[in-house]
């Protein structure tokens, strides 16, 4: 089992520990996470790993290879984005063993999202997973650490109410404009950033209507929406 691997740990950050400026310094930009991930592949007592790499969120899940290489990963990541180590000290958790596994199961969950219960985490765990596995670098601890957190997901959802009503950021904004508005049909949007929200935000207001969205933002190749054609926005 995962939980008793002593070797299985994880690094990261999220949306409880850093302020949107501080996950912008640490989160990492499309085009990086292919040498970021070559680095970390380098660290010679490295097993497996994998990298959960949101707007909201920044984790780093591996498995070492006879010792945990936590220290390794945790000033390779220092290096790569160029933070210090009180900034890693501020805004960064850590976990081995067990409570690595506890930690994923909220993550998927929605539990230990900002948006409790909300169900995009789960798509994007997905595709971490999916991205790590292409990349050969999961194996048979995080195979079975992330199937099992997929089914405590759905297990979650299931049977409990953490996803009743609306646990879509998108969809809690676009409505609360009808409440406050009246009518949200042929208006025009602006959006201000680019990320997981914006991207859901956008979809729940055209579904309803929306005659026009404007997206704006200091920065935009480390989110969603800067990757998307114009086609795609329209």
């Amino acid at each position: 089992m995962p939980a008793k691997d002593p070797n299985l740990f994880m690094l990261g950050s999220s949306h409880k520990f850093a302020s949107l400026v501080e996950r912008e310094m640490i989160s990492l930009p499309a085009e990086k996470i292919e040498s970021f991930y070559e680095g970390l592949t380098s660290i010679s007592s490295m097993r497996e790993c994998l990298l959960l790499n949101t707007c909201n969120r920044t984790e780093i899940y591996g498995v070492g290879n006879g010792a945990c290489p936590l220290d390794e990963v945790r000033k390779y990541l220092s290096d790569f984005r160029n933070l210090d180590s009180g900034f890693m000290d501020r805004h960064f958790y850590q976990h081995k063993g067990e409570a690595v596994v506890r930690h994923l199961f909220e993550v998927t969950s929605g539990i230990d999202s900002q948006m409790v219960g909300e169900t995009e985490i789960l798509g994007q765990v997905k595709k971490a997973y999916e991205d790590a596995r292409t990349r050969k670098l999961s194996g048979k601890i995080l195979n079975r650490l992330f199937q099992k957190g997929f089914q405590t997901a759905k297990w979650t959802r299931t049977n409990t109410g953490i996803s009743r009503g609306q646990v879509n950021l998108g969809n809690v904004l676009s409505d609360l404009a009808k409440r406050i508005f009246g009518k949200v049909e042929n208006c025009r949007l602006l959006i201000v950033g680019a990320g997981d929200v914006a991207e859901s935000t956008m979809q729940s207001f055209k579904s309803r209507g929306c005659l026009e969205v404007t997206v704006t933002g200091r920065t935009f190749d480390w989110c969603p929406l800067s990757r998307r054609k114009p086609d795609e926005l329209a």
